[in-house]
């Protein structure tokens, strides 16, 4: 094989605010455009409360990952901490990789939300290959910018994020001032669901907060890391708390459950046409794609240098296919690659549904490894992180009951996944790794 660069990261070149920048264009990219009306469709009238409850686990899980951050500052972040509490073998391997894939099927998440948005504003039946398409599109965009450096990444993060969270503030307000009902329309009547339903939707809006792994993911790069790294996880958790819940009570105030769950994929921009008309719906659209354009841009930014040190750790195979440049650039490569196809192939709720068991698997990992293995080093609650395991538990279990009733296709792909991930790790670590 020729000879390549390994991973070059940029130290010190992320700045608190890029970071925090990026945490937040991840999770809200993700969590209200593409997952506020599926959260709907299982919570019903709970959902806002959907959204308290994924914030308050969330929040539980940020513990480990700023502990770990402030002891450990890594530009592969995830693949690092799994390193440390596990060592150089398969469960650091296909734990970072389950956290990999979740996250490249959250950016073709992102990316099929961006096509859905994208056509709202024509009076046309698109047809079934225009949504893939313009979703593919994005990724092509994102892997141009990326290629450009961090500067222009933190720089497109930082505008697309004040522009994203001002605009989703005022279309919030303007639709919980105008709503007729009042807030108590939707919001006090008995929900139609059931515990299990609303602790599955709860694993769905979990994925509206892991966005702030992303930040994690570029610890060795941004400035002052065993400080700051926890800082932008903190802030960026918040502020996508505050705008996830007055979003929510701005949609539910406007639209019924049932309309919300009819338009669940573009649920916002419906959400905005009684209190803005048609110009809002054309705003509403504008502020989308801004947001899924910088959530699809950090999150390949984030997850390609997480697999590079995978690579660099050699738990992972390289080929860099003839191409030039580092393994992290490569690894761009693959992660756009990978989400494209799976944006093509599968729909957005089974695409959630996947990002949701994978992530949560890791989840559970991670906070394992420093409960067994480094509490003490990293002076870490083993209350708060038991805790925070037990939570996981109890929301992925309930998700995965609904699925198996449901949708049991979703149930199989991650099976399957699981098999693949871990016979693949298994066979490479045990007969072509070399320990040069």
């Amino acid at each position: 094989m020729a000879e390549h660069e390994h991973s070059n990261y940029d130290k010190g070149s992320l700045s608190l605010a890029g970071a925090i920048a990026m945490g937040t264009g991840v999770m809200i990219g993700a969590g209200i455009f593409a997952l506020t009306g599926q959260v709907a469709e299982l919570a019903r009238e709970w959902f806002p409360f959907a959204f308290l409850a994924a914030a308050i686990i969330s929040s539980a899980s940020a513990y480990s990952y700023v502990k770990l951050s402030n002891a450990f500052p890594s530009a592969g972040g995830i693949a690092m901490f799994l390193e440390k509490a596990y060592g150089k073998g398969t469960i650091t391997a296909c734990c970072a990789l389950l956290m990999y894939f979740s996250m490249v099927i959250n950016q073709s998440l992102v990316a099929r939300t961006f096509g859905n948005y994208a056509l709202q504003p024509f009076d046309i039946e698109p047809e079934r290959w225009m949504v893939p398409a313009l979703g593919v599109a994005l990724l092509i965009a994102a892997f141009l910018i990326n290629v450009l450096g961090n500067k222009i990444i933190q720089t497109t993060s930082f505008i697309m994020g004040i522009a994203k969270a001002v605009g989703l503030l005022v279309l919030a307000g303007g639709g919980i001032y105008v709503a007729d009902a009042g807030f108590t329309s939707t919001f006090i009547v008995p929900a139609d669901t059931s515990v299990s339903n609303f602790i599955g939707s709860v694993a769905l809006a979990i994925l509206a907060f892991k966005g702030f792994t992303t930040i994690t993911n570029s610890g060795g790069e941004i400035v002052d890391p065993k400080k700051n790294v926890g800082r932008a996880i903190i802030i960026s958790i918040f502020i996508c708390f505050i705008i996830y819940m007055l979003v929510a009570v701005a949609v539910g105030t406007n639209l019924s459950i049932d309309e919300i769950v009819v338009a669940k994929d573009y649920a916002l921009a419906e959400a905005s046409k009684p209190a803005f008309g048609r110009s809002g719906l054309w705003i509403t659209v504008g502020f989308a794609i801004v947001a899924t354009v910088s959530g699809v841009i950090a999150s390949v930014f984030a997850v390609s240098r997480m697999l590079a040190m995978l690579t660099d750790m050699k738990l992972v195979p390289h080929s860099h296919f003839g191409m030039p440049g580092s393994v992290q650039q490569h690894t761009v490569v693959y992660t756009v690659v990978i989400a494209m196809l799976l944006t093509i192939f599968f729909d957005l709720s089974r695409i959630a549904s996947l990002g949701a068991i994978f992530y949560l698997l890791m989840d559970i990992a991670i906070h394992w490894g420093v409960f067994k293995h480094l509490r003490k080093e990293v002076n870490a609650s083993a209350v708060i992180v038991l805790s925070a395991i037990a939570l996981d538990i109890v929301v992925l279990g309930a998700f995965i009951w609904i699925k198996a009733s449901s949708d049991i296709l979703v149930i199989w792909a991650a099976i399957v996944g699981l098999v693949l991930i871990v016979g693949a790790e298994k066979l490479y670590l045990s007969k072509f790794r070399t320990d040069s």
